[in-house]
């Protein structure tokens, strides 16, 4: 029985389909970056993010992508977090765990009516609506004329399936030390809910 998710999702330009130190991508469709390898997928769901890697190689194909790569301002963080706050309001989905940090997200979210792949898309949305609102859309320069700015946000995501007690509250744990892995400070958001237990 899933109780809960361990949603993880990056900001344009941050973890590449042919990043060297593998994705979950199966192909490269921005040909600004197919020059650099096609996707490297991997078949399991552990992180490869301390795998050593072509430093050089994973920072050209940054600099050849359509718009610059995001990273997060802290005011953008905030911007993040209240477009989060509004979406919880609005769907009463229950999150017990929020890092916003300058090139990801991690949230551990309870199980809801909405899948999570459609939680992951909602909130995305919700954030972008509130970075606009607030003028502080990092890709706000890259607008064509009379068009909404190209989205902040890396496509899709990834999800863990949380099962048990346990499982929520590593995944919380692991949330909550985010931050400080970053040398950043420890994140207190009023949309996040305490984990009570089942």
């Amino acid at each position: 029985m899933v109780y809960g998710y361990h949603l993880i999702f990056s900001t344009y330009g941050f973890w590449l389909p042919n990043d060297p130190r593998g994705s979950w991508s199966e192909f490269v469709r921005a040909w600004e970056i197919a020059r650099f390898g096609e996707a490297t997928k991997v078949e399991h769901s552990r992180s490869v993010a301390a795998v050593p890697d072509d430093r050089e190689l994973r920072l050209a194909a940054k600099r050849a992508l359509k718009y610059p790569a995001v990273v997060f301002s802290g005011a953008q963080a905030l911007s993040v977090g209240r477009g989060f706050a509004r979406y919880v309001e609005r769907s009463s989905v229950t999150i017990w765990g929020c890092a916003i940090l300058p090139e990801h997200v991690h949230l551990v979210l309870a199980r809801h009516r909405y899948k999570a792949e459609q939680m992951m898309i909602q909130l995305k949305g919700n954030a972008t609506m509130r970075l606009r609102d607030d003028n502080l859309h990092p890709l706000a320069a890259c607008a064509a004329q009379g068009q909404s700015p190209p989205s902040p946000w890396g496509e899709k995501g990834w999800k863990v399936y949380l099962d048990s007690a346990e499982d929520i509250a590593r995944a919380i744990r692991y949330v909550e030390k985010n931050p400080i892995k970053e040398r950043k400070p420890v994140q207190r958001w009023s949309f996040v809910k305490p984990f009570t237990g089942l």
